[in-house]
């Protein structure tokens, strides 16, 4: 009796002994205890954008006054839609003269010089990837000289056509901007010919107040000695900014911006009313200001203001939250995730944004972009969507 007992005792042990064994075998290996396998990232949707390079100046809040009108020619008035004492608004038309000559110049100097800017954007793309094409050549063949598989000679040779395509770039983008500078400087004289005139030859009130002035009559002659109009201006808020010479092409009457004054908390747009044709002696910097298109409650003249400037526009652009790029040995990279999987996805970038890039290879829409967690990963590990857009 006491061997059965001892039997039954040893076959009960070894059924338990069994059974855990199972229960291991079937249990999940994560060494967590359980928890779900995989890196936890939150991921976005790769999707198409406009996307603009946005440059913020500083400036301060001015109020504009009394305004006199120049138009910078001699030229016959054809007609007056006001007299002395009346009225009128900002953008209101004040009389018409005969500028169709400087007008046709003008325009033809326009598209000579955009034609020049966007031949200056187009060639500095172009070097742009040929020498990001060269870097990562000599990038490559660094690496495959380590293993044996690439001579010195071939690293050499590759570092030979990269400081040629740097030499050329430099070379080939001096002379184009030599060339958009002289249609720059066409443009601008003409325009100082056509300030506060509209594409049809009509004289605009920059701003609104009382005509205290009026020298322009029917059938007579205006003089670029003598104002066509004094504006005595109400009340209205600008900001007045200074921008370099690198931004300042970028610019035109009329271009609408971005303007924050942190004081109040207030974000408004901004139409770009004057460019300063001459930079200043001791800045260096060209004069610009901006005129507030709204209302605001609180603004006084000389609180600080941030203006930012919208140039460069790529329309059709893959767009993506600049912080989910990563950078090793000056290539940039992102990781997206394909079937459960982290994939190491090489890519090019060109304009800049406020908080986003353009990409220009590499990724495509609807690439499933990881834009938390990534700086966690590695090409091939296992990952887990916890949140974001799927």
């Amino acid at each position: 009796m006491k061997h059965t007992r001892i039997f039954f005792t040893a076959l009960a042990a070894a059924a338990l002994l069994s059974l855990a064994a199972c229960q291991q075998e079937e249990a999940p290996s994560d060494s967590s205890g359980g928890a779900p396998a995989g890196v936890a990232v939150q991921v976005q949707e790769v999707k198409i954008d406009t996307i603009s390079t946005e440059n913020k100046v500083s400036g301060r809040v001015v109020t504009d006054g009394q305004e006199s009108l120049f138009v910078m020619t001699n030229a016959q008035c054809t007609a007056v839609f006001v007299e002395t004492g009346d009225t009128v608004t900002a953008g209101q038309k004040l009389c018409a003269l005969d500028l169709a000559s400087t007008l046709s110049s003008y325009n033809a100097a326009n598209i000579s010089y955009s034609s020049a800017v966007q031949s200056y954007s187009d060639q500095a793309a172009i070097f742009d990837k040929q020498i990001a094409l060269a870097e990562k050549n000599v990038s490559d063949l660094k690496a495959l000289f380590e293993i044996g598989a690439a001579s010195q000679l071939e690293i050499d040779q590759a570092e030979l056509s990269l400081q040629t395509a740097r030499a050329q770039r430099a070379s080939t983008l001096a002379q184009l901007e030599a060339g958009m500078q002289s249609y720059k400087s066409n443009v601008e004289q003409l325009s100082s010919v056509l300030e506060n005139v509209d594409a049809a030859g009509n004289v605009i009130a920059p701003i609104a107040g009382t005509v205290v002035t009026l020298n322009a009559s029917e059938g007579g002659f205006i003089s670029a000695s003598a104002p066509v109009a004094v504006i005595d201006g109400v009340d209205r808020m600008e900001v007045a900014v200074s921008v370099s010479e690198a931004l300042v092409p970028k610019l035109a009457r009329g271009d609408e911006a971005d303007v924050s004054i942190s004081s109040l908390g207030v974000n408004v747009v901004g139409t770009i009313k004057s460019i300063d044709l001459a930079a200043s002696m001791q800045t260096k910097l060209y004069n610009v200001t901006v005129s507030i298109n709204e209302d605001v409650d609180g603004l006084l003249a000389g609180m600080f203001a941030d203006v930012s400037f919208r140039t460069d526009t790529s329309a059709n652009a893959i767009v993506i939250p600049t912080e989910a790029i990563l950078t090793s040995n000056g290539q940039q990279y992102v990781f997206i995730v394909e079937d459960g999987a982290a994939r190491y996805a090489a890519i090019t970038t060109g304009l800049t944004g406020s908080g986003v890039t353009e990409v220009t290879s590499g990724l495509e829409a609807g690439d499933q972009l990881v834009v938390v967690g990534q700086a966690y990963l590695s090409d091939g590990d296992a990952a887990r969507i916890v949140s974001g857009e799927g």
